[in-house]
């Protein structure tokens, strides 16, 4: 039977369908066998506090034991001891049951029996009893946290969606660090969203002068990036947002041995390495820390949330000290440091100038006076062409930090702050350190002095004991920031000759670069987070880097970038005509990128091989990201007759390592018309010193 339907009719349901608003997928998947596991976060953020734990199992979530209750000012050390005997009772209960005597059993024993499926077996009680975990609750952080999270949650928001990332993202510092932007932890990873410094030099400037994990702003465009270029490479948000703790290379296994990218599948049955209970639930607290958020009332009551920040935003094209710009925003030091804290001790003890480029911000409540005002008000005589520069003193056997600052007429504090260092009791024979510029001494009695790169007539004048005006007047110098490097200054009227010409200012020399001192800060014991942050797994150079350097079973590795077979056999201790012979390789014959290649163990095993192998890859990339950072992506859609390489080397100017990240499973060989590569788009990294090797260099 046909159904007739009038022209009106159907154009009106149309227009109605078209009005009808589609809605969109969420994209984060909950599946449902994981929804006991997410109940057990919720509990943790909005149902017991800090001084409050669940004893649980750590593989199935909703057999929780006990709530253990914690004395409020309880120690860290008293805090074990609670957790550890209570694991201990549990222990011995599971390891009775597991014997099998289930009719003899007194009134605990039965609660915790029936915890369990009735037909729970023996060795599965037995595994149960290494299982017990002990989870502290989150719930009065996460008040802290939620209110916290007003003041920079517009900002973030609006870098998710700058990346393309979905906004229920800005959830994510929940579970990371209690939107608690002086978190830190074991591993190092500091910051509102916990980035490592390895994997957050990707996108921000980390150094001993700067280090922006530490600024919510700044931080939130970095991980809104890391998050998309997860998704790029996952192409599934669940495994996104899992490898942000497990990383991308860690969660690429995980689908190859398990062939499937369900997240419910890989909690359950993957067992990595290095797939823990952090990486194994880091998915599951994010949907929760999220529920939790959306219904804050529902568990909180009202929560008055941190107004968002509204900032006078200032960025100068010189460097300049702290003080001068404090003055001229018109605000004291103390505040400006609290809202750029980015900023390292060095800068706020005067041994090093703001960086040129910086974003300074400071709230417009405090600032009466637009950023081009502020900029008009620092002084010529406080605008700096170049950072002071870094001196270094290279630590002799017997040494001590104090005597080291003695030496150089400066602090133990500022040894500590400049070389980040964890001790001031803890430095060794041959290490290197920075020494402020200022704390390098003029001999006592001194009659002429050698000016050095990054002085200054003020500092002279202090480290020799003449004033200012002297100096000026022995020397006739007409500006007291008219000197230059390597021009001889008198500072005793005896040696004083007839006054010549005035002298033309020259442009100070550089310093000389030197490595960095890659020094983990200690964590904030009173801020751990939800999850634990991971250090990069032993076989893999950071968490954002997608290859795998893994060597399976049948002794076979797949060939990376910036590797070759004098590579390999250098970490193997053996020619590289084993390695050819092995192979069947002929002596014309390149190693691929992507391809397998059999190595021999005989001489190196394989987790020393890996070992250097790592070594080699985390230099070449620190070594990269300590002089550039990634700002965006290009897709390009390769034309006839265009060369990959030269599309590389020549066109977008990254290393070929960096293009295989972004596109790991691009067969280099195959590359034809028509493709599409995603090429990441990079910047350098102004310094004080710059590093003048050419990409070629360290690609």
């Amino acid at each position: 039977m046909k159904i007739a339907i009038y022209k009106p009719v159907f154009l009106l349901l149309i227009a109605t369908f078209l009005a009808t608003p589609v809605m969109a997928k969420d994209p984060f998947e909950r599946p449902a066998e994981l929804e006991t596991d997410i109940s057990f976060w919720r509990r943790v953020f909005a149902e017991i506090d800090s001084n409050q734990a669940f004893l649980h199992d750590s593989r199935h979530l909703d057999i929780v034991y006990e709530t253990v209750h914690i004395p409020e000012n309880a120690t860290p050390t008293r805090r074990r001891r609670i957790a550890d005997l209570a694991r201990a009772r549990y222990r011995k209960a599971l390891n009775k049951l597991a014997k099998g005597d289930r009719n003899n059993l007194n009134g605990e024993e039965k609660r915790i029996l029936l915890l369990w499926p009735a037909d729970i077996s023996n060795k599965e009680l037995k595994q149960a009893a290494k299982r017990i975990r002990f989870q502290q609750g989150l719930a009065d952080r996460f008040v802290e946290g939620l209110k916290r999270s007003g003041a920079w949650k517009p900002h973030i928001k609006e870098q998710l969606r700058k990346a393309k990332v979905p906004v229920g993202l800005a959830a994510l510092p929940h579970v990371e660090s209690s939107f608690n932007p002086d978190a830190r932890s074991h591993v190092g990873a500091a910051g509102l969203w916990q980035f490592t410094r390895g994997t957050g030099r990707r996108f921000m400037e980390i150094d001993h002068v700067v280090d922006e994990r530490r600024d919510p702003f700044l931080s939130s465009a970095a991980a809104a990036e890391l998050i998309a270029y997860n998704y790029s490479i996952l192409e599934s948000w669940p495994l996104a947002i899992t490898a942000y703790n497990h990383g991308v290379a860690g969660m690429r296994r995980a689908v190859r041995k398990l062939k499937t990218e369900d997240i419910a599948v890989i909690n359950r049955e993957y067992n990595g390495r290095t797939f823990g209970f952090a990486s194994r639930n880091f998915y599951l607290a994010f949907l929760a820390a999220l529920e939790v958020e959306q219904n804050a009332s529902q568990y909180f009551g009202d929560v008055v949330q941190d107004t968002p920040r509204a900032d006078l935003l200032v960025t100068t094209k010189d460097y300049v000290p702290a003080e001068a710009m404090a003055a001229a925003m018109g605000v004291s030091t103390k505040k400006l440091r609290r809202y750029n804290p980015a900023l390292l001790e060095p800068v706020w003890e005067g041994t090093k100038h703001i960086p040129q480029g910086f974003p300074l911000r400071i709230p417009q409540s405090l600032a009466d006076m637009t950023a081009g005002e502020v900029l008009a008000a620092i002084p010529v005589s406080q605008r700096f062409a170049m950072q002071t520069p870094d001196m270094h003193h290279k630590v002799r056997s017997g040494e001590s930090l104090s005597v080291i600052a003695t030496r150089y007429n400066t602090s133990i504090s500022q040894l500590v702050a400049l070389n980040g260092l964890k001790s001031r009791h803890r430095i060794r024979a041959g290490q290197t350190l920075r020494l402020p510029f200022a704390g390098v001494s003029i001999s006592e009695g001194a009659e002429t002095y050698k000016v050095r790169n990054g002085d200054s007539i003020s500092k002279i004048a202090s480290r020799s004991g003449v004033s200012e005006s002297s100096l000026m007047r022995l020397n006739n110098l007409a500006n007291k920031n008219r000197i230059y490097v390597g021009q001889v200054l008198y500072l005793r009227a005896t040696e004083v000759p007839t006054p010549a010409a005035k002298q033309a200012i020259n442009k100070p020399e550089k310093s000389i670069p030197t490595p960095e001192l890659a020094v983990a800060k200690s964590r904030h014991e009173n801020q751990p987070p939800a999850v634990a942050v991971p250090s990069p797994a032993p076989f893999e150079v950071s968490l954002a880097d997608p290859n795998d350097y893994s060597v399976a079973a049948d002794n076979t590795i797949e060939i990376q970038p910036a590797e070759t077979l004098g590579h390999y056999a250098d970490w193997l201790d053996i020619s590289t005509q084993q390695l050819r012979n092995l192979n069947g390789m002929s002596r014309s014959k390149p190693v691929v990128v992507g391809r397998r290649i059999k190595l021999d163990f005989g001489q190196t095993g394989s987790a020393e091989f890996t070992k250097r192998r790592i070594t080699h890859h985390r230099t070449l990339q620190e070594a990269f990201f300590a002089n550039y950072r990634v700002t965006a992506t290009t897709e390009h859609k390769v034309e006839r007759g265009e060369s990959l390489w030269l599309l590389t080397l020549k066109r977008y100017k990254v290393p070929v390592w960096l293009l295989r990240q972004y596109n790991p499973d691009l067969n280099f060989g195959q590359v034809r018309p028509g493709m599409r590569i995603v090429f990441p788009r990079i910047e350098r990294v102004e310094k004080e010193a710059k590093d003048r090797r050419s990409l070629a260099d360290i690609s």
